[in-house]
């Protein structure tokens, strides 16, 4: 018998920010530009995230919290630790979601269009982030919140935001198409540091079915 639960870690696969406005200096600024120059000199990325999922009524489905790293491009581990155990590990080729609990992992190749694979939004290339979504800007003291809109049908959520304090990365809040919206919270981060690359090598657990997505 399938079983299903709401996938803590499979939410940035199936998705990888109302504020003052902006200073005179940001106003003049170019929000694709800018976001670019934030994520380009990206290449590791290390926090603990706090990980919340909300119902199109607002009520609260889900809290969930964990570690991830990424390595740019497309590598990405993304680990729950409570409610329950989840891990989800991209080594540039492949995406391995595995449940423990239910002794499955689900392996799909790794899709580099970041338009249907929000995990990718930090992994992948910030132009071709900025090609595919419209992206506005707002901000207060060092606090910069970029809204990215699909240009395209074929984005599975419909709209992102990405929030930075200075250089760092500290929250995304996506919304699906159904109304679901998960919001994000990053701390204990490391932008840049060494992040050996087993991290994002996966094995099989011997005895785990295994589901393989074209």
């Amino acid at each position: 018998m399938i079983q299903t639960r709401i996938p803590a870690a499979r939410l940035l696969l199936g998705l990888g920010v109302a504020l003052c406005a902006s200073s005179p200096a940001l106003a003049q600024t170019d929000p694709a530009s800018r976001l670019t120059e934030l994520l380009e000199p990206l290449h590791t990325y290390s926090a603990d995230f706090q990980q919340r999922v909300q119902g199109d009524d607002g009520q609260s489905l889900q809290d969930a919290s964990g570690h991830m790293w990424l390595a740019r491009p497309g590598k990405f581990r993304w680990e729950v630790n409570a409610p329950y155990s989840q891990t989800v590990v991209s080594d540039g080729a492949q995406v391995y979601m595995y449940d423990p609990d239910l002794e499955q992992v689900t392996v799909r190749d790794l899709d580099p269009k970041v338009t249907s694979t929000p995990a990718l939004l930090l992994s992948g290339s910030a132009g071709e982030l900025t090609s595919n979504y419209g992206v506005s800007m707002r901000a207060q003291g060092d606090t910069e919140i970029f809204s990215l809109s699909p240009r395209g049908n074929d984005s599975l959520f419909e709209s992102l935001e990405m929030t930075f304090q200075g250089q760092r990365l500290t929250g995304l809040d996506l919304v699906d198409a159904t109304g679901q919206r998960t919001e994000i919270g990053f701390d204990s981060i490391e932008q840049n540091g060494s992040v050996d690359d087993s991290r994002f090598a996966f094995q099989i657990p011997e005895g785990a079915d295994v589901i393989r997505e074209q």
